[in-house]
């Protein structure tokens, strides 16, 4: 894991981290463009991160924090690159990302029929709250 870089997307990635979560990601997202991936950059510039080996990127994770809550998303790893760590090395830059912040509880969006996901969630400590649903609404684009 010595070769593992971890850092913090900038705008010129946005591009790239889309093609990656093509092949890596399950599902897709309504901000899944360049502007939302750039929106997201500019918002919290260390929220995104990247996980690279030899300039490859090879996972990543976003570690929003709004000032309450601590929400992971897209954690995402190359399917040839899986079971190496990559994925727990992520999350725990995460983590000490929220304890610096203040944070007290990560939360993470996992697909339901994501079984892999489940396990490697799992696996770093995470459990669903089956207490709780997540309620979406879309908002209307505006030019």
């Amino acid at each position: 894991m010595d070769d593992l870089r971890i850092r913090s997307a900038v705008r010129a990635d946005a591009e790239r981290v889309l093609d990656f979560w093509t092949v890596a990601a399950e599902g897709t997202s309504i901000s899944d463009d360049v502007e939302g991936v750039a929106r997201l950059i500019d918002r919290d510039p260390r929220a995104l991160l990247l996980a690279e080996r030899d300039g490859e990127l090879v996972g990543t994770v976003i570690a929003g924090f709004d000032g309450w809550r601590c929400h992971l998303y897209r954690l995402a790893v190359h399917p040839d690159r899986r079971r190496q760590g990559i994925a727990g090395a992520l999350l725990r830059a995460a983590e000490e990302r929220f304890t610096v912040l203040g944070g007290r509880r990560g939360d993470a969006m996992v697909l339901e029929r994501n079984e892999r996901a489940h396990h490697a969630w799992r696996s770093a400590g995470y459990a669903p709250e089956h207490h709780w649903r997540r309620w979406t609404k879309p908002f209307e684009r505006t030019p």
